[in-house]
């Protein structure tokens, strides 16, 4: 499974590291948390100033103490400064390292808390081209990736940056020789980490997409187990998994390889740099230009140096991962709704339920058309039977009613209002659906019940239970009301997940109700009692019913049958028999086997998917 390709550009294209971090680092340090993210710098700027002091003061009491005219009282005061210069560095490097600690955790949360937030708002065409699988890890493991950088390398990238600076400016203050000879192999250092850099973000781009395949591989199999238990494809399913998992391992090595080679290689030139350092300054004593207790301090500051120069080494895979997982967080981020209100939109008024289709032509792909010059009239209060062949465009025509997509061409009018010109949430607010598969969430009975509408009281899901002929069984389970769902209701039978969520729309109490194959897959006795329900949500109710099994439907006002994304014939279920037109022959196919030998038409008719 691959992502789709218009969420995957950015690190094929180009390389925006530098915009990706930053853009990672403002959840951290933007917005409110400004004024800490600077305090915080503040006091560990000033730690610093206090660690990099050591090893001056260290330098001057072995001058004191090699100098044969040096006093013990001067010797005693240049410790006292080294030990309340270490005081300072420890003190608030504690204090900046809490809210660090603190705006890390903080703006994961930010930054997960507008992702999930962001995937609310968009239309049904980002999720019908995404896998379940990669929409979770990217959730998940991407945002994982980045919890890592935020604990682990903000903070000391921060401070091995202001370390450098302040190291590299005192260095060049006490003696300027000493310090190109410490900063020679500076230069060396960051070319190493730029050829590093260059050669692992790539892999660490292909090691996030990879995961992303085993996680979507994983989640569908697992989705999936009664199907791969029937169907006996266990090994199979290892095989795969065992597959896609060597394909992480495989990049994920080269990747972390690549990186790993910044260590041992900054750690051989850190060695190299003090043993310059000594060689030149071990020249300047004998010559008289500088003491012993420079050199020392000058090998101090080579070693502080180079902490941070193997830190920030260190955390290069750290660092690039997160871009990677970064990268991937915020190409969902970037995308935007397809459906949206007009600026200036209305609120839904209702006004009885009555629905107008005028030649309504639909793509879910340009260029491909699903719904051809689709005309009809719903009126209050009618219940409409919708049936067809599979693909025929049922589904599709509740899709559009509900705004889930926009149109093509032609107008949808709904009480006269033009459905584009309407918000989206007044209009959802009064349209209730009730599909074939029955969605619980994993909650209590009454808390599912209440999902429906904010507000809604335990008696009024009582009584809505009551009316799907639901109550019965839900007082019969261990805790009742109070019983916990699992696994999207696994806990309870196909019939009576569908009677719960033919309750949970009664408490919505929608003006307009569509039901998709909402009593296939139950015994008849179930299917009675679903249909009792059915028939007491659609009373007063213009309603829309897609069904494949037609004696679900004889009884509407008016049955729409379509075939190929066209509607072929629109009647009660007598006028249509009457016909033998299309409908006959697929009522007389569904009940017989086939139509009457003596009719030609049923024999001929050609059964169309879009």
């Amino acid at each position: 499974m691959k992502d789709d390709a218009s969420l995957t550009p950015a690190f094929q294209k180009k390389d925006d590291t530098g915009k990706i971090l930053g853009r990672l680092v403002t959840y951290m340090a933007g917005g409110e948390a400004k004024g800490r993210f600077i305090i915080a710098l503040i006091m560990r700027i000033s730690g610093l100033i206090g660690l990099i002091l050591l090893p001056t003061f260290t330098g001057q009491a072995i001058n004191v103490a090699s100098d044969p005219n040096g006093s013990v009282a001067e010797l005693q005061m240049w410790i006292l400064y080294a030990f309340i210069a270490g005081i300072v560095y420890l003190t608030l490097s504690w204090f900046a390292e809490r809210i660090f600690s603190d705006l890390a955790t903080k703006g994961l949360f930010k930054l997960q808390t507008a992702l999930f937030n962001h995937m609310q708002t968009l239309s049904l065409t980002f999720f019908d081209r995404q896998p379940l699988g990669q929409l979770l890890s990217r959730v998940s493991n991407d945002t994982e990736a980045v919890a890592l950088f935020y604990e682990q390398a903000v903070a000391q990238i921060i401070r091995a940056i202001a370390q450098i600076s302040l190291i590299v400016i005192v260095m060049l203050i006490v003696d300027w020789r000493l310090a190109i000879a410490a900063l020679l192999i500076v230069p060396v250092m960051l070319i190493l980490t730029s050829i590093i850099q260059r050669a692992s973000t790539p892999a660490f781009a292909k090691m996030q997409e990879t995961m992303g395949d085993l996680s979507g591989f994983q989640e569908e199999t697992i989705s999936g187990h009664k199907v791969i238990i029937s169907n006996r494809r266990q090994d199979w399913a290892t095989q795969a998994n065992e597959q896609l998992a060597g394909g992480v391992f495989d990049v994920g090595s080269k990747a972390y390889f690549t990186s790993l080679l910044q260590m041992p290689l900054t750690s051989a030139l850190v060695v190299l740099q003090i043993v310059i350092v000594l060689i030149v300054g071990a020249f300047l004593v004998i010559d008289g230009q500088t003491t012993l207790g420079v050199v020392i301090s000058f090998t101090g500051y080579a070693a502080l140096l180079s902490g941070p120069l193997s830190e920030i080494a260190n955390l290069t895979s750290t660092t690039l991962t997160a871009v990677a997982g970064g990268r991937r967080v915020f190409a969902i981020m970037d995308e935007q709704p397809t459906i949206v209100d007009a600026p200036d939109a209305n609120d839904y008024e209702y006004t009885g339920g009555r629905i107008e289709f005028k030649d309504v032509d639909f793509s879910y792909v340009p260029g491909r058309k699903i719904l051809k010059h689709n005309t009809f009239v719903a009126e209050p209060g009618q219940k409409i039977g919708i049936c067809g062949p599979t693909g025929a465009g049922k589904s599709t025509i509740m899709n559009i009613l509900t705004r889930y997509y926009d149109i093509d061409s032609g107008t949808i009018l709904i009480d006269g209002q033009n459905l584009e010109a309407l918000t989206q949430v007044s209009l959802r607010e009064q349209v209730g659906m009730v599909l074939q598969e029955a969605f619980l969430f994993s909650d209590t009975v009454m808390n599912n019940l209440k999902y429906a509408r904010d507000g809604a009281t335990d008696e009024e899901c009582i009584a809505a239970a009551k009316q799907a002929n639901a109550h019965e069984f839900i007082v019969n389970l261990p805790q009742g009301y109070d019983t916990m769902m699992i696994e999207r209701g696994s806990n309870l039978s196909q019939g009576q997940r569908q009677m719960i969520t033919i309750a949970r729309a009664m408490v919505a109490n929608p003006k307009i109700m569509i039901l998709d194959e909402a009593t296939s897959n139950v015994d008849t006795r179930t299917e009675k009692l679903i249909q009792e329900g059915l028939n007491r949500l659609m009373e007063g109710r213009t309603s829309f019913v897609i069904a494949h099994r037609l004696s679900t439907i004889r009884d509407s006002h008016k049955i729409m049958v379509l075939n190929g994304g066209e509607i072929v014939e629109m009647d009660s279920h007598d006028n249509l028999m009457a016909a033998k037109g299309f409908y006959y022959a697929l009522y007389m196919s569904q009940f017989k086997g086939h139509g009457p030998e003596s009719d030609q038409r049923s024999a001929t008719t050609d059964w169309i998917s879009t």
